[in-house]
């Protein structure tokens, strides 16, 4: 099934992707999808369906057994492993469910880790801060922060040099739901401020809800969910956005 193929210069690209374990399950058939700047897609599936192993291929962390993933219109699997990584570091950034914000630096460092390894301005790194809310902690240490607070450095982090595509894992699982909601409507509303395309892997319909539109991994592919899903996300992105 092909998605969105109207795009016509997709931040992300992944044409006839397949991929089998070890045993031989397939975890992805000939899988097509696009993504267009600036859209945020959310990713629903069963766990064990490859919904992770999905984020892993289009980050050129794993090797697909076939297809292609492109990112900003250069192939992933054409390129050698320091290639890879320059990619990855210019190009992409990522929103984990574990945060991992390193405990030893300051809010500032952690975020303006991207800007160093990319050679940009660090002063940036405020601005971004003050950007989800924690203007004037730059000098605090994660020790200090709640749940909340630790995934917003790491939106923080994850954006600070304006990405191409962002790529999050389960990012609100380990927050309470009211947290989730704020870090969510955060994480739309930054993502959209950058032009970020966005892909958000989920198990939760709530986390799911504020995405432009909402995909269901299962049997290799990717499909539409359902419209009950479909309309609730709708309903809760107007909600979020007219809260800004």
């Amino acid at each position: 099934m092909t998605l969105r193929d109207d795009v016509a210069t997709p931040a992300l690209e992944c044409r006839g992707l397949s991929k089998r374990y070890g045993t031989g399950r397939i975890v992805l058939a000939q899988l097509d999808f696009t993504l267009a700047a600036g859209e945020f897609v959310a990713i629903m599936g069963d766990s064990g369906v490859g919904k992770s192993t999905l984020l892993n291929l289009i980050a050129g962390l794993d090797r697909a057994d076939s297809g292609s993933v492109m990112i900003d219109g250069r192939a992933v699997e054409q390129l050698d492993d320091n290639a890879a990584t320059r990619l990855r570091r210019q190009k992409l950034g990522f929103v984990f469910q574990a945060f991992h914000v390193l405990p030893h630096l300051t809010l500032a460092q952690n975020v303006a880790l991207p800007l160093l390894l990319n050679d940009l301005p660090m002063a940036s790194a405020l601005d971004m801060l003050a950007a989800v809310g924690l203007g004037g902690r730059g000098d605090d240490f994660p020790r200090e922060l709640s749940g909340g607070e630790l995934q917003r450095v790491a939106i923080a982090r994850a954006l600070v040099h304006r990405p191409t595509l962002l790529l999050a894992d389960e990012p609100t699982g380990n927050l309470d739901p009211a947290t989730a909601h704020d870090v969510l409507g955060l994480f739309r509303a930054q993502s959209k401020a950058t032009g970020a395309a966005t892909i958000m892997v989920t198990h939760s319909e709530a986390a799911a809800a504020v995405a432009d539109r909402v995909l269901i991994l299962s049997d290799g592919g990717l499909h539409a969910a359902p419209d009950k899903t479909a309309n609730a996300a709708h309903a809760a992105t107007r909600s979020i956005d007219d809260a800004r």
